[in-house]
């Protein structure tokens, strides 16, 4: 090992944060170990899995397929960021309570990181369009078809048609 060290400075969820990190530091582990945001979750180290996704100048990127020197200079949002100064909930993150769209949880940071996103460039989603989305991260609990339906009521409910009950 060289010893070096490379400064960076980066916004995570609105907090500016400099930092010495050695050049082959993965960003996951700078969010993780450096700034103690366990939500970005590490699953397979390989992009594979999407547990680590984070926006990345409000792109969703893989955290553990991006070193944390590249993220010089760039504004971060972890799911930590997501809905922190506002209700406890992003409605996306309700809808999948809502529809027991989650099990275990260990895969639910990423795929929020992802649907909010998504939501945003296709309001009205098909199924299709959802599970095509979701082809990205793996989930071992679920077998999606609860995260599906919670992408449609989410969708619903931003378009101002709250989900009718099973009566209605």
């Amino acid at each position: 090992m060289s010893g070096t060290v490379h400064a960076i400075e980066l916004t995570v969820n609105d907090q500016v944060h400099q930092a010495e990190v050695e050049p082959r530091l993965l960003l996951s582990d700078f969010l993780r170990h450096h700034l103690g945001l366990t939500g970005t979750h590490v699953g397979c180290e390989h992009g594979v899995c999407g547990a680590c996704t984070v926006w990345l100048d409000g792109q969703p990127v893989r955290a553990c397929l991006m070193l944390a020197v590249q993220a010089q200079g760039a504004a971060i949002t972890t799911i930590e960021g997501i809905g922190a100064d506002t209700d406890p909930m992003h409605p996306v993150q309700e809808a999948l309570w809502r529809e027991h769209g989650l099990q275990c949880g260990f895969c639910t940071p990423g795929i929020v990181m992802t649907l909010i996103p998504f939501l945003d460039e296709c309001p009205q989603p098909r199924s299709e369009d959802i599970r095509a989305a979701l082809s990205a991260h793996l989930c071992r609990c679920t077998g999606y078809q609860h995260i599906v339906s919670a992408v449609h009521g989410a969708a619903q409910a931003a378009a101002g048609h709250p989900e009718e009950d099973a009566a209605g």
